[in-house]
């Protein structure tokens, strides 16, 4: 006989779950009475939105799902941001929230909510466990239902009495993964419909993706010669430094990338959805008049078609594909100007743009693209800052970047915190800016208390910086809702335990940096940035210029 809690720890060990991130509630203590003993790590963290995130992380990071457990009510509703993260990034998460007993339902009882009516549109499968006994099947399809297709969260409610009770059943291994697999023929007609076009582009994207994969495709593509871009924060899924790399078709992209996209005949896009940021608020690619000839590649087959029309869909993982072409090496077709031209972009928009201010963003990310070892993992959340990162590091190795293409705040920190406990011998470095870092700042005492030990670059402008960029834009000089009182960053991370350190001369980073990293601590170092510096391409004052201008 054993104890709801104890079977679903069991089932844990037995789908390869070897850490979990969580904030306790009483709503589950069977549960944390089954991880006691039990080899599995619990991650103790200081609110759900960042323990949400966090878990996003490992999914990410790992390739298996995330694992998550948090109370009902306000537990699972702070958690809700981290869920959405993982629904846009297609990333693997189960979510087991405590619920209220079951002879108190549909009563409001209290922190009582309906997941069902709360995820659907949300999760991939909301479900909640009514009895003991059947824990094993539903634990089995969580699991299942969040890798398969495309991969997403599950949201798995436990009522506390059912949690409680003791009952005796067999344990259920995990259930065969169902993928769907590539056929030669399916790699031919692909072959020859790209094989026809003069101004072909390979799209890479969503997740599934591993080194091997990364592999693969550079070495197809460079031999086939035909330019390749990733989809937006996935830069890390082809080396930055290859001869065929044209860039990222992210949030602010290369405009003549842009172009490209718009100019080419055939796009054949490997495991990424074709959506909005992608395709520059569908600007660049009318669905209504694509104008060329799309190959969509997609584990999912109801995501082929969803919003543009494929002459050519085909349901796969994209790493298998790219392991199906890389045995396919050339030949090369007449597109060599096209692919050298697109990588002749690239290389200019590498060329920095000086920004104003003693401490200079694209000098930070310069040195830390030429100076972090090739595996180092960088993280970000949502902000100005991060178009530095995206447009001035290179990434040079798959695994090296962990950022929501759902563009949440708050994401960087809490992922650093999961990529160094899972890799902690590998350089984690987390870039923030002041009002991203400060939604999940608190989580600083849950990377002490486990051992993490990323280091936090805070670009520290006083401002919500993506906020009033825009807002100078549409209303020039009407500052509202977009200034931040802050506090001493590097003085916060001594108080939690950490290292800190502040820069406000450009000079002053490497040393600061080497003393970061020679702490042996989570550390923070704070940039003191000039309120001039609002973006890669302009500052504040040409903003509100562009603003003025446009409402002239």
């Amino acid at each position: 006989m054993r104890h709801g809690g104890k079977i679903l720890v069991d089932h844990l060990i037995a789908h390869g779950v070897r850490r979990v991130y969580s904030v306790p509630g009483e709503s589950f203590l069977a549960v944390l009475d089954g991880l006691h003993e039990s080899g599995v790590e619990n991650i103790v963290c200081r609110q759900e939105g960042g323990a949400a995130m966090m878990a996003e992380a490992h999914g990410k990071l790992t390739g298996a799902p995330g694992v998550l457990f948090v109370t009902r009510g306000p537990g699972v509703t702070n958690a809700s941001a981290g869920i959405h993260v993982a629904r846009q990034d297609s990333t693997p998460l189960v979510v087991f929230v405590g619920q209220i007993a079951r002879n108190h339902r549909d009563r409001e009882a209290f922190q009582e909510v309906n997941y069902r009516a709360m995820f659907g549109t949300v999760a991939k499968w909301v479900a909640e466990v009514d009895q003991t006994e059947r824990l094993p099947e539903y634990i089995m399809r969580a699991f299942h239902v969040a890798q398969s297709g495309r991969p997403g969260p599950v949201v798995l409610a436990l009522p506390e009495d059912m949690l409680a009770a003791e009952v005796d059943v067999p344990d259920l291994a995990p259930t065969a993964p169902a993928r769907p697999a590539v056929g030669e023929a399916q790699v031919q007609a692909l072959l020859e419909l790209q094989g026809k076009a003069l101004r072909p582009l390979f799209v890479l994207g969503g997740s599934g993706w591993s080194e091997e994969a990364a592999r693969d495709m550079q070495r197809f593509a460079e031999a086939r010669g035909v330019p390749v871009a990733v989809d937006f924060r996935r830069q890390d899924y082809f080396d930055n430094r290859s001869p065929v790399f044209a860039g990222d078709l992210g949030v602010g992209m290369n405009p003549k990338l842009g172009q490209r996209l718009r100019e080419a005949d055939c796009l054949v896009v490997l495991g990424a959805r074709i959506g909005d940021i992608m395709t520059g608020g569908y600007e660049l690619l009318d669905p209504a008049a694509p104008g060329k000839t799309i190959i969509h590649v997609h584990p999912d087959a109801d995501e082929i078609g969803a919003v543009y029309r494929a002459d050519l869909a085909i349901p796969a993982r994209a790493a298998d594909m790219a392991a199906a072409l890389a045995g396919h090496n050339g030949p090369a077709g007449p597109w060599a100007d096209w692919t050298g031209a697109a990588q002749a972009d690239y290389e200019a928009w590498q060329s920095p743009k000086e920004s104003p201010g003693a401490v200079k963003m694209e000098a930070v990310v310069g040195w830390l693209s030429e100076q972090l070892p090739e595996d180092a993992i960088l993280t970000n959340g949502a902000g100005n800052y991060a178009a530095w990162l995206h447009r001035y590091f290179r990434f040079k190795r798959f695994g090296t970047q962990l950022a929501p293409t759902s563009g949440s705040m708050g994401y960087g920190f809490p992922a650093s915190i999961a990529a160094s406990l899972e890799h902690p011998d590998r350089r984690v470095v987390c870039l923030a800016g002041d009002g991203c870092f400060q939604m999940t700042v608190n989580e600083f005492s849950t990377a002490m208390q486990h051992g993490a030990k990323p280091i936090v670059i805070v670009a520290n402008n006083g401002r919500y910086g993506t906020i009033r960029m825009h807002q100078e834009k549409t209303y020039p000089g009407r500052v509202s809702g977009t200034d931040l009182a802050n506090p001493d960053f590097a003085a916060l991370a001594r108080a939690y335990g950490g290292h800190g350190e502040v820069v406000e001369d450009q000079a002053q980073f490497a040393e600061a940096f080497a003393r970061a990293e020679a702490s042996g601590k989570a550390a923070v170092i704070e940039l003191r940035m000039d309120p001039e510096a609002l973006a890669t391409g302009f500052t504040l004052s040409e903003a509100r210029k562009m603003g003025e201008a446009q409402r002239d």
